[in-house]
């Protein structure tokens, strides 16, 4: 017997391809998960983009000399179980691979939350490993779920994490990619403190300047050719594109202002370079999974997680302003919703979902 799965170059993340690979047999503890939703976007695009740097490709491993497969959000069905304590017919939220189906190694880890205990994800953040059981409820909360719940938990982190270091000092923070999901949800919790004393600066294409001015989440909003009209105070970047020539330029025209320079997704995958010698704070990382392990560390299990989740259904409540639902129907439409984000092709407004049907 065998199963479908999208198989995507690691050399050029452009190029996949659908492929039936061996299912295997189950062992003791383990369960078998049929998926029948996940969300495509940019973020699926930083995945693939950074698989060798921070260890995507980890995740479900293809086999296959040079493949790799993408990690995707979404819900699935156990269909077949030998854990006892994770009956068939059950539905998880949670990462999966872009694929029909999965295996789990599942342990019970609170009501309705299950952890993988699959040897290869030990070392792996635990976020990535937790699956939570969800009851059937209406397609459009499930799209909804599997488009923003992911996106809009590392804008929230992002947010927290900014407040938490006090900004860093700056006087404005500056989102590049503002048109992103994730940008977008960093812009609105931003601007939600009554008494915030930064600015919002959205930076953006030109395409989508005016879609990003429209929402009122950005006190100023400029396109990527406007990057030295940056007042030059005291600054943080959030790069959620990896635009290598935009992050060169604004460093060299802010100089010493650049305070922190985060590094969050690289959607401009192809534009993307290693950063050298640029003026001001030099450009680091962001991993979401580091800010939640702080926080629980600082407040305990739970606390994060609850804030995440307010936080995600507060900014989704008005998604029918400024997202449109888009549901394709099996995972050969997948490649080409993935192939349009690889290119740069999508549109911000689109939120593009993959369902899998028998």
């Amino acid at each position: 017997m065998t199963y479908a799965c999208i198989l995507t170059d690691q050399q050029d993340i452009t190029k996949q391809r659908l492929a039936h690979v061996e299912r295997p047999p189950l062992a003791e503890g383990q369960a078998r998960l049929r998926l029948q939703n996940f969300a495509l976007t940019a973020n699926n695009v930083t995945y693939a983009s950074t698989g060798f740097v921070i260890g995507y490709w980890q995740f479900f491993p293809s086999g296959i000399e040079g493949a790799g497969i993408v990690p995707v959000w979404g819900t699935a069905q156990v269909t077949e179980s030998r854990a006892p304590h994770l009956p068939v017919g059950t539905r998880l939220y949670g990462f999966y691979p872009m694929a029909e189906e999965l295996v789990l190694t599942p342990q019970a880890d609170s009501a309705g939350v299950y952890l993988d205990q699959t040897p290869h994800r030990a070392e792996l953040p635990q976020v990535y490993n937790t699956y939570v059981e969800v009851q059937t409820t209406k397609p459009e909360t499930e799209h909804l779920r599997a488009l923003l719940q992911p996106l809009l938990a590392t804008s929230y982190l992002l947010f927290d994490w900014l407040i938490d270091n006090a900004c860093f000092g700056a006087q404005q923070i500056i989102i590049g990619s503002a048109s992103s999901k994730t940008g977008l949800g960093l812009c609105k919790f931003l601007a939600e403190p009554v008494d915030r004393r930064y600015r919002i600066i959205g930076l953006t294409s030109a395409a989508n300047h005016g879609f990003v001015e429209s929402l009122g989440a950005c006190d100023h909003t400029l396109t990527y050719d406007q990057v030295e009209a940056l007042e030059k105070i005291p600054s943080i970047y959030v790069d959620m594109a990896g635009n290598a020539s935009v992050k060169s330029r604004l460093h060299h025209h802010l100089g010493e202002n650049v305070k922190y320079s985060a590094a969050v997704g690289t959607s401009h995958w192809d534009q993307f370079a290693a950063p050298s010698d640029l003026p001001g704070a030099k450009p680091r990382f962001f991993f979401a999974p580091s800010q939640i392990a702080k926080r629980r560390a600082d407040w305990g299990p739970g606390v994060i997680e609850g804030q995440i989740t307010q936080a995600w259904k507060r900014i989704a409540a008005d998604a029918s302003t400024w997202l449109d639902l888009r549901a394709h129907c099996g995972l050969q439409a997948a490649l080409t919703v993935y192939g349009d984000l690889a290119r740069g092709d999508a549109q911000p407004r689109d939120g593009h979902v993959i369902t899998l049907v028998d």
